[in-house]
């Protein structure tokens, strides 16, 4: 059973990646959009779609898939942070691996937990945001999971691209967490008194000051990005399956990736809507880890 503290922990884990998500909703939207070249915004840009969404479909389109959003994000924060610290110990324990290694396995397989758990969730969400005001399939939430099992296959349909979900996650995870331990490591270990300062619940214990923190959680969101950016186009194209008009062209990843970059290029093809990504990701992962970090502190788990 999971301690009191911990819960509360993993409770405000969830509440920080709610309101992250909420903030950078808009922001998501778009990209789905572009990612799969809906045909009422695939001539535009990023900016361009940001003012012709409302417009078109009023302030409140740029929310579509927000819903499901927020019950998939509380589950999928705690479970990742949750899985991470968990598969760190035995990683450590059973393989004898330590450092930077293990942090990079245990934030890829904390990931790839986090998205099997909660992918259904994920599909739904992505199928109500490439919705267009006018041209509507699902008419919520609910009713979008009783669409996707009864016409797709059943439950196996709520895990269309699972695979490039998985395989694109190992490097984003990973490198995430890698990334933001090494640089707090480095930093503490160069510049202990500079980028340093002792832990609210443990003086011995030095940790990062709140805005290096800030800059660190960015920088690794941002990197974990840009490596797996093309396996998330892929997987939006493959999630939204019968609604695109050229999916029987997008049934396997490879398949996927291929059409992808012969359609349309590196570019505007499998990089489509990356500053988006830039814009939304590191500002939510700067927040993210530097909420960790905080909440490890106030509950007294250094």
């Amino acid at each position: 059973l999971l301690r009191p503290d911990t819960l509360l922990f993993l409770s405000w884990k969830g509440v920080a990646g709610c309101c992250a998500k909420t903030t950078t909703a808009p922001l998501d939207r778009v990209k789905i959009l572009l990612q799969a070249h809906n045909h009422h915004y695939k001539h535009l840009g990023v900016f361009s779609t940001l003012r012709a969404v409302p417009k078109k479909e009023g302030y409140l389109g740029l929310y579509k898939g927000n819903g499901a959003m927020m019950i998939r994000i509380f589950p999928y924060g705690a479970i990742q942070f949750m899985a991470f610290d968990q598969y760190k110990k035995v990683i450590k324990k059973q393989l004898g691996i330590s450092g930077h290694v293990h942090r990079l396995m245990a934030g890829s397989m904390a990931g790839i937990t986090a998205v099997i758990c909660t992918y259904p969730l994920d599909m739904v969400r992505v199928r109500l945001a490439f919705q267009v005001k006018g041209e509507h399939k699902y008419m919520g939430i609910i009713h979008a999971f009783k669409m996707i099992y009864t016409k797709e296959g059943g439950f196996s349909g709520f895990y269309r691209g699972l695979m490039p979900t998985v395989v694109g996650m190992a490097p984003y995870a990973g490198f995430s967490f890698f990334t933001f331990g090494t640089l707090k490591s480095i930093g503490l270990a160069q510049a202990p008194n500079l980028l340093g300062r002792p832990s609210l619940d443990n003086p011995d214990v030095l940790v990062l000051k709140t805005h290096v923190n800030l800059l660190c959680g960015g920088i690794a969101g941002a990197i974990a990005q840009t490596i797996s950016y093309p396996l998330d186009v892929t997987r939006r194209r493959m999630q939204l399956g019968a609604v695109l008009p050229d999916s029987e062209k997008c049934l396997t990843m490879v398949q996927t990736l291929k059409y992808v970059y012969q359609q349309h290029g590196i570019r505007r093809g499998l990089y489509r809507g990356l500053s988006l990504n830039y814009i939304r990701c590191i500002p939510s992962q700067a927040v993210a880890f530097t909420t960790y970090e905080l909440m490890k502190q106030f509950l007294h788990l250094n």
